[in-house]
């Protein structure tokens, strides 16, 4: 079957200038490493929120952090979750004997707060809005509530943070795998929309996993599926632009340009 002719729009790697070519080098080289920090961040941020292994994320974890444990407090799913190793065990031990019988401002004045001021309050000071401030005991009684995982209003700013970003990010992505020789050309264009898919699957299943937990799947999915897409197009484009030759199809048409004396 004969492959219809090259779109005259197309320009292939092999066609473009070295400057470009370096530009989109550089960019991709960047991109990379910021998506392996982001992948980095998701793994410190989430692994081991449901109080299990903290060198591992699980299904589990993805459950308590946008729907909560269902039944400990908040302070308690850090402290046995992500906080785990921020404290020695004696003081963990403390303070979580001190939520189970009750959290008391007596008993919190006398054991806790000398451990919170010690171990936490660099952090929990009240200067970063989006964690917890524990300068006092009516802050600190606020997380010993059940905790329901991430508040709406703290999904609401991450996510219009990650739905610009993420967009751009694939944009830039997309615009430099165009220049690729992919057939068909149904699959080309199949991996630039589906990072897309899955920038609104990932998102709108932060919400939907604390109504039905199983939605966690969906997170998990659609954060694969834009890591797959974004791999494809980085190697891809990388290997095309530097170190495969030219598709015959691109060979021949060059052949056929005039060259300009």
């Amino acid at each position: 079957m004969t492959e219809p002719p090259l779109h005259r729009m197309f320009h292939h790697y092999s066609e473009m200038p070295y400057s470009q070519r370096v530009l989109f080098t550089s960019t991709l080289l960047i991109l990379a490493l910021g998506y392996l920090f982001a992948l980095s961040l998701i793994w410190v941020t989430y692994a081991g929120r449901a109080g299990g292994n903290p060198m591992m994320l699980t299904y589990q974890d993805i459950v308590v952090a946008y729907s909560g444990s269902g039944s400990a407090s908040t302070l308690e799913s850090a402290l046995t979750g992500p906080m785990r190793t921020m404290l020695p065990a004696e003081e963990h031990q403390r303070i979580i004997a001190w939520l189970h019988d009750g959290a008391g401002q007596a008993q919190y004045e006398s054991t806790v707060k000398p451990i919170i001021a010690q171990r936490c309050l660099l952090c929990h000071n009240g200067s970063n809005p989006h964690i917890p401030n524990l300068t006092t005991f009516n802050k600190v009684k606020e997380v010993t509530s059940q905790n329901t995982g991430t508040p709406i209003g703290e999904l609401i700013r991450v996510s219009h943070i990650h739905l610009f970003g993420l967009t751009l990010v694939f944009f830039v992505m997309g615009l430099m795998f165009s220049h690729a020789y992919v057939r068909p050309v149904w699959l080309k264009c199949g991996v630039i929309a589906l990072p897309y898919v899955a920038i609104v699957t990932d998102i709108s299943s932060w919400f939907l996993t604390k109504l039905y937990h199983p939605f966690a799947w969906m997170v998990i999915g659609g954060g694969a599926l834009m890591a797959a897409c974004f791999a494809f197009m980085w190697v891809v484009t990388l290997y095309q632009m530097w170190f495969s030759r030219p598709p015959r199809a691109v060979l021949d048409r060059s052949a056929d340009i005039p060259t300009l004396l």
